[in-house]
């Protein structure tokens, strides 16, 4: 017997005969295969389980699952554990960039951040990436994981869709993986599966218009919308691509795919250019993406001329200038927290027009804090690319001092550590900063960062437990 609600039975039969649906029922009561994307510059390597095909940087895991919390390089921002079938976007990436130029990209549904990562990985550089989550706690962890990530061009906001509509024309690509019923996360999630009914799949698929029709002005004509869900079923999916399309003026378009990947087509047979990630043929979770271009006739909108920005009077001799590479190349701000970030003087006016119209949570990289006459820097800016190598010093930590760190607990460093604020690092991974005061070192990690966890392990491969990773999905 199955676990799932009969509605749901019947639905998936409809949409997919018997036969398979069967298949897919039986599926979804077997284990998730475990998936990660690596950064650029990886250090770890786990017992490969194949590459995720769709993904460059993907790759599955052998079992059993690493208990990630305890790996420093994950806090480090070496790799994303993502789901596999979400990793599609990249062949929706690589439809889209005809040429390599820079482009303005909002991530309208980004939390986490497994999505948002891979943008800014694909992107070229010199693009600006929004990430977008209206929920605030939701998008302290977005912030939060955009920053391990470690590229500086990313604006994070929390704003609901409708708030967009102040940058009409704006964004070359929106990305909405809109909130759903959660069908394809049904093995991962028992509460989706509580939770699920018909009217609440109707609900959601007129609140997903809603979000799409409310952002619809910010994306230019000629613009790409990448719409997905963790969705099977037709009214989530093909039926909102058809009211796109029909009533908001876009044309579906087609990414090529391979019929090995075992990515299925419109279900309802009428040949649409959408894709099915079922978990019976595709390995990975169900997952459904359509590519769609803006065909609305708009005039273009004129900006008009940002207005001046008091927050962006840093003094020019402010010593943290020179924790950036080229710091010539940046435009620094104070943030509404008195803190100092830096974007690419490039975004200077976007980032100030963004901050002026939208709930902004971080913009650009973080470099430093003010406190009374101390200049401290800021832990986004270690684990930062864009941040100058040879400002601070550098020591290496153990694995012991790496979790001791990632605790939020104080350290004791070799006497040969000099005195100051050091970027402390594992397996040549920066970590983070300290203040070296001499018998001890004051950790500057994030409290709200640290691991919370009572569980010590003697070395990351021993940690090998269950651990759920709903945050970082």
């Amino acid at each position: 017997m199955s676990a799932f609600p009969e509605d749901f039975v019947r639905q998936m039969e409809d949409t997919l005969g018997s036969g398979a649906a069967a298949r897919l029922i039986e599926a979804l009561q077997e284990p998730s295969p475990v998936s990660i994307r690596y950064n650029d510059g990886s250090h770890r390597h786990f017992a490969d389980g194949g590459k995720v095909v769709w993904c460059a940087s993907g790759r599955y895991l052998q079992p059993p699952r690493p208990a990630f919390t305890f790996d420093p390089l994950f806090h480090a921002g070496d790799y994303y554990v993502q789901e596999a079938s979400s990793m599609f976007i990249e062949q929706a990436y690589r439809r889209i960039t005809a040429e390599e130029q820079p482009r303005r990209v909002l991530d309208l549904c980004a939390a986490p951040g497994g999505k948002s990562t891979l943008w800014r990985s694909l992107l070229p550089e010199l693009s600006l990436l929004v990430v977008n989550e209206p929920l605030r706690p939701r998008a302290a962890v977005l912030a939060e994981n955009m920053q391990k990530w470690g590229h500086p061009d990313v604006v994070v906001t929390s704003a609901w869709p409708a708030a967009f509509q102040a940058l009409p024309a704006y964004f070359d690509v929106i990305a909405a993986d809109v909130p759903c019923s959660g069908e394809g996360m049904f093995r991962k999630d028992a509460g989706a599966v509580g939770e699920w009914s018909l009217q609440n799949v109707a609900q959601c698929a007129a609140r997903q218009r809603d979000i799409i029709r409310d952002v619809w002005p910010a994306l230019r004509p000629g613009g790409f919308l990448v719409y997905s869900t963790c969705t099977f079923n037709r009214q989530e999916d093909e039926e909102n691509v058809r009211f796109i399309c029909q009533e908001l003026g876009a044309e579906p378009v087609r990414i090529d795919v391979p019929e090995e990947w075992g990515i299925e087509g419109d279900t309802a047979g009428t040949d649409l250019p959408v894709y099915h990630f079922f978990p019976h043929r595709a390995r990975g979770e169900g997952f459904f993406l359509a590519l769609l271009r803006k065909t609305a006739d708009e005039p273009l909108h004129q900006f008009r001329k940002i207005r001046s920005d008091k927050q962006l009077s840093v003094p020019r001799n402010a010593p943290f200038r020179q924790w950036l590479r080229e710091p010539e190349a940046w435009t620094f701000m104070y943030t509404d927290e008195g803190r100092m970030s830096a974007v690419h003087s490039w975004w200077k006016d976007d980032a100030c027009r963004l901050r002026q119209n939208i709930r902004t949570l971080l913009c650009g990289v973080e470099v430093a804090e003010e406190k009374g006459r101390k200049v401290i820097p800021a832990h986004a800016l270690a684990l930062s690319r864009a941040a100058a190598g040879d400002v601070f010093a550098q020591t290496e930590l153990d694995y012991a001092a790496a979790l001791a760190y990632l605790r939020h607990e104080s350290l004791v460093l070799e006497g040969s550590v000099p005195r100051g604020y050091v970027r402390v690092a594992y397996e040549g991974r920066p970590l983070g900063f300290v203040n070296q005061l001499g018998a001890r070192a004051n950790n500057l990690y994030p409290a709200q960062w640290r691991i919370r966890s009572s569980y010590v392990p003697a070395s990351f491969e021993a940690a090998v437990a269950a651990y759920d990773d709903a945050d970082y999905a």
